[in-house]
């Protein structure tokens, strides 16, 4: 009875040391891969702040002015109003000492290798444009990076042009605003593909990215995936898709459709323009998720029939023939082909007749950039 005993023990003992032993094994390798991933994170992070240090250094003075941390908390403490929200960091309504009104975008912390936050100060830093939203300053303490831009009293494109934003109180815009807008934008990209010294393609033209003055009047903004292209070439090497999904030109994503270029921009800005025509965003067509209907086609099969979009901004003649105008020119811009694109300075051909505007080729492609793995932003 007493070996029985001790039979029926002694592996019951054996058993809870082996799981003992397995839990001490787990917890040290646990411990271990969390030291692991702290050391990548600071040497990343260290990596990360030495980047910008050496931009900062390679590029002398900068024109714009460098504030520090406890300038930017200054800014935006007074106020505390968060005008939005994204990866990116924060966005909050500040004002300088005199009182001036700012937007201050407070960057992340964990955000990326320090690329935005360089491309944002580099390249807006070289533009001068009515059409582009000026930079006064930046601040780099360390981890705590900001930016601080002109304030737009009237936010984004998108709040405007989505039918869906009417249940928010925001106004429709007429179909002359919309015009005078989609102007200028083309000529504030004008400027970036041939004005400035040296050519910024910007990649990420979207309605979000374009903000309003009080009198509506638009400024290209957020250059965090913006290019310098080197001397007067416009085409670039990339690694990787880079853009806003549903805004990204086929070439970015596949080099078999072309290369990457000004034109990307081309792309992205025929695609706003359309979804400032048909009121909705490009992947929300009535059509349904059993389909994929291409967002162009949907609009070219409108054009084709000489069908009106149902929209209750269209009140005359002139401006079914303005939103016509501005199809066609949307759609040209969004051949798949790049060499079929207008250049920008072309596209202000949306200020000429519209007798001289021929009906574009239908853009054959559906849009391969609903794929979540593309997203960029």
């Amino acid at each position: 009875m007493q070996v029985c005993m001790q039979g029926s023990i002694y592996p019951h003992r054996a058993s809870v040391a082996g799981v003992g032993m397995l839990i001490i094994i787990c917890f040290c390798f646990r411990r271990k891969l969390s030291s692991l991933k702290l050391t990548h994170f600071w040497k990343k992070k260290s990596q990360t702040l030495d980047n910008i240090e050496a931009f900062l250094g390679d590029h002398g003075p900068i024109s714009i002015r460098r504030y520090s941390y406890s300038d930017i908390r200054n800014m935006i403490s007074s106020i505390k109003d968060k005008l939005g929200q994204g990866g990116y960091g924060c966005v909050y309504k500040g004002k300088l000492p005199d009182g001036y009104p700012v937007a201050v975008k407070v960057l992340s912390e964990s955000k990326g290798n320090g690329d935005e936050f360089i491309n944002e100060v580099a390249n807006i830093s070289r533009t001068s444009h009515v059409n582009i939203v000026t930079l006064l300053g930046f601040c780099f303490n360390g981890s705590k990076k900001a930016l601080v831009y002109e304030f737009m009293p009237n936010g984004s494109l998108e709040k405007f042009i989505y039918e869906e934003n009417k249940l928010k109180g925001h106004p429709q815009l007429d179909c002359e605003m919309l015009f005078r807008i989609a102007v200028g934008v083309a000529k504030g990209l004008e400027y970036l593909h041939k004005g400035c010294n040296t050519r910024i393609l910007h990649f990420d033209i979207k309605p979000h990215n374009i903000l309003l003055d009080k009198d509506f009047f638009p400024k290209i903004s957020d250059f965090g995936l913006s290019k310098i292209c080197p001397g007067k070439e416009s085409i670039i090497l990339m690694l990787g898709a880079k853009g806003t999904a549903g805004y990204i030109a086929p070439e970015v994503f596949s080099r078999n459709f072309g290369e990457v270029s000004h034109k990307s921009d081309v792309y992205s800005y025929g695609m706003m323009i359309l979804e400032m025509i048909g009121g909705r965003k490009n992947f929300n067509v009535k059509a349904g998720c059993t389909s994929e209907t291409y967002f162009p086609h949907w609009i070219y099969k409108r054009l084709e029939l000489n069908e009106e979009l149902a929209l209750k901004i269209i009140r005359s003649e002139g401006d079914k023939e303005i939103m016509r105008k501005m199809t066609i020119v949307g759609l040209w811009c969004m051949q798949t082909d790049p060499s079929n694109r207008p250049t920008m300075g072309r596209v202000v051909v949306l200020e000429e007749s519209l007798e001289s505007l021929q009906i574009p080729p239908k853009p054959f492609l559906s849009s391969p950039a609903r794929s979540p793995a593309l997203l960029s932003t």
